[in-house]
């Protein structure tokens, strides 16, 4: 299992990232990560990872694309970055998935411009899981495709499915759609076009119609489809009031139980490790040939080494060999919308 990371990507660079592949390789005994990046910055990192040195390589290069940077201009005037050589290795099959917690727009750009999807897929997306009361959920697009046909929203719906039905575990996963009214006739022409489609395909059954924010944490549905700039936003936000309310939650346990800190540390823990972001690693890019994790980029070592993991577990499970069967033996889309 070769996967390759992006070393140089992520607001705190490399350390952290070269300490997560570590962790990673020292928990995986099959797993041979290659750090793409500057060699120099990336080897001082390396000191004392002697179990697992052999199965830690280096792919130097001598450019990166800053997170603050726009992607297509620096991906063009960088050639020698470290995401576009990441994106190299897995066209050419050296890798079987590749990690970054670097420059999202450059990620997803690096994907596009190799034009490397899978057969029938026409514009790849960001799944992200998000935790609800029925357990997690997959929230497609988030950051991909910002201006999305209703045929790529239909698509996600396909992909988000077979995503939980052989990774979540979901044997009927049912699919909503993200509105601003649960209504049929609510939301803009891309909301009622991309509602038409689904409930025109061999999806219908399992399409529950529009959904509103709200919803996604209640565990309405096992997918949540919406355009790349609506799901980005969702996703911030989640993260911000996550973070809001374990602070909150903190100050109120510790001052109830004075006498039994203990005890709040221990159920704060729990919380965390059940529902921080950073415990899930990244998100997939779905629809592209190869595995594409992208993490936040305030990933620590913990979510690199958690990111490794769940590349690792994508691959096993040839997650893109399922799309590429379901979406060839099914034919989802009604007619004249291929």
């Amino acid at each position: 299992m070769r996967l390759a990371l992006d070393a140089m990507g992520g607001d705190h660079a490399p350390g952290p990232i070269v300490t997560g592949a570590v962790k990673a390789a020292q928990s995986d005994a099959e797993l041979r990560v290659v750090l793409v990046g500057d060699r120099a910055l990336i080897e001082p990192h390396l000191a004392g990872a002697d179990s697992v040195r052999d199965r830690l390589e280096v792919f130097h290069c001598t450019q990166v694309v800053g997170m603050d940077e726009a992607p297509v201009v620096a991906l063009r005037k960088k050639p020698d970055n470290s995401i576009s050589r990441c994106w190299q290795l897995l066209a050419e099959r050296k890798v079987e998935a590749i990690v970054s917690a670097g420059n999202t727009g450059a990620m997803v750009a690096g994907g596009f411009r190799l034009r490397l999807f899978l057969k029938n897929v026409k514009r790849p997306g960001i799944a992200a899981m998000m935790p609800t009361l029925k357990g997690p959920c997959v929230l497609l697009d988030v950051g991909a495709n910002v201006a999305p046909k209703p045929e790529h929203l239909y698509q996600y719906g396909v992909m988000g499915a077979i995503f939980a039905k052989h990774i979540l575990q979901k044997p009927q996963p049912t699919i909503g759609l993200m509105n601003i009214g649960s209504e049929e006739a609510k939301g803009h022409d891309l909301a009622k076009d991309t509602h038409a489609l689904f409930k025109a395909s061999t999806l219908k059954d399992q399409f529950i119609g529009n959904i509103e924010g709200r919803d996604i944490n209640k565990g309405v549905c096992d997918v949540v489809v919406t355009d790349g700039y609506v799901g980005n936003v969702v996703l911030k936000v989640c993260e911000g009031v996550f973070d809001f309310v374990m602070k909150m939650a903190g100050k109120e346990l510790f001052a109830t139980l004075q006498n039994e800190k203990h005890l709040a540390q221990l159920a704060l823990q729990n919380l965390v490790k059940r529902y921080d972001y950073h415990e899930h690693g990244g998100a997939p890019l779905l629809g592209i040939d190869g595995i594409a994790i992208i993490c936040h980029g305030s990933s620590g070592e913990r979510a690199i080494e958690s990111a490794l993991a769940i590349a690792a577990t994508y691959a096993r499970a040839k997650l893109n060999a399922l799309i590429v069967q379901e979406l060839e033996n099914s034919p989802h889309l009604p007619s004249g919308e291929e």
